[in-house]
């Protein structure tokens, strides 16, 4: 069921008692507009401009954010692994292999093929970049492995440990968007390195929040979207959504067909303003810990609304409210917006800022 289906429902039971309580206290059905001269409802409320939003808190956790894991390119024989906790930043190695080290570089574009004198392509200009930030020069970033290309190649190669082939095969690197914090290493110094074997798994080195939703939820994770993330202090800090991905939730061993596999969609969220020391203490003093996040999928600012009880269901189908005017009500049909915090967007003719509208009891 959609969130506008549900909000529906919802109202039409709220209202349902209510709205037949006013309709036979003021002599029954009535159609909209036509002026109620006995009793008037018990409370009133007024109709008033307000800023609505729609949104929704969460469970998230408080860590580095999502991990990735890094596959072997490579045979031979797994001879340096990091620790936990390692940080590993551009041009450092990831692990070894032969005592050979495969490296870290910060870049969008998974390696995907060797590069090579003659090869053209965006993984060969995130290579010169590369290069050219670790301090190698005499070429041009741009798409092209020239022969200068080549020669730096060669000359950071000598300076790892490398053969000086002035070719980078595949596996010798490892592209990501930026420097990584290793969270757990899936094989054991020693073995057999193989193509395709799970090595490790890295998050980013800035503090970061998950959130799992269900895919019914995925219209409250857009990206770039702002979020407020409120801590285990009951502070909050804003942030804002950097990764959105689908996920399969593989069901736990010995699970009954019932609690099978989940598809959920995983969100990370940036914290805002850590220049700030105050946040970055606060922040930095949870390892790991549960917050709460809150969404806003959808936002009207100065709209006219009521609270929800004001709204009554009408013979003719639809809602309406009972605008009391002295010591006589009429209703008058509205058309109902977004819903927030007990209120409800309405618009229509014969309703405008501080209108007094009924109330139940």
């Amino acid at each position: 069921m959609s969130r506008r289906a549900g909000y529906a429902a919802a109202l039409a039971v709220l209202v349902a008692g209510a709205g037949a309580a006013a309709w036979l206290g003021l002599g029954g059905h009535r159609a909209a507009g036509e002026a109620a001269r006995s009793a008037l409802p018990p409370n009133t409320a007024q109709v008033s401009r307000r800023t609505l939003k729609d949104t929704r808190t969460v469970d998230g956790e408080l860590g580095y954010g999502a991990s990735s894991t890094v596959t072997g390119r490579l045979p031979g024989t797994l001879t340096y692994l990091p620790d936990s906790g390692t940080q590993v930043t551009r041009g450092q190695p990831l692990y070894r292999v032969n005592d050979k080290p495969v490296t870290l570089l910060y870049g969008a574009v998974p390696a995907w093929r060797p590069l090579a004198q003659g090869t053209e392509g965006a993984d060969v200009r995130q290579l010169e970049e590369n290069l050219r930030a670790l301090g190698y020069t005499g070429f041009t970033v741009d798409d092209e492995y020239t022969s200068a290309t080549a020669a730096a190649v060669k000359r950071w190669q000598s300076d790892q440990g490398l053969d000086e082939t002035g070719t980078v095969e595949l596996g010798r690197v490892v592209f990501v968007p930026d420097a990584v914090r290793i969270t757990a290493v899936a094989a054991s110094q020693g073995e057999p390195a193989a193509p395709g074997q799970r090595i490790l798994t890295y998050t980013g080195t800035a503090k970061a929040v998950t959130v799992a939703l269900d895919p019914a939820d995925q219209r409250l994770a857009q990206q770039d979207a702002a979020v407020v993330v409120t801590l285990p202090d009951d502070g909050t800090i804003g942030g804002r959504v950097t990764r959105v991905t689908t996920v399969i939730e593989p069901a736990a061993p010995g699970a009954g067909a019932s609690s099978g596999a989940q598809t959920k969609v995983e969100v990370t969220i940036a914290l805002n303003d850590l220049n700030n020391s105050d946040d970055q203490q606060r922040v930095a003093s949870y390892a790991l810990a549960s917050v709460d996040v809150t969404f806003t999928a959808s936002e009207r600012e100065d709209v006219l609304a009521v609270p929800v009880a004001a709204l009554v269901s009408l013979p003719d189908g639809g809602y309406g409210v009972e605008v009391v005017e002295g010591a006589a009500s009429r209703y008058v049909a509205v058309k109902t917006g977004l819903f927030s915090g007990g209120w409800v967007e309405i618009s229509g003719d014969g309703v405008a800022a501080g209108t007094t509208v009924g109330m139940p009891r």
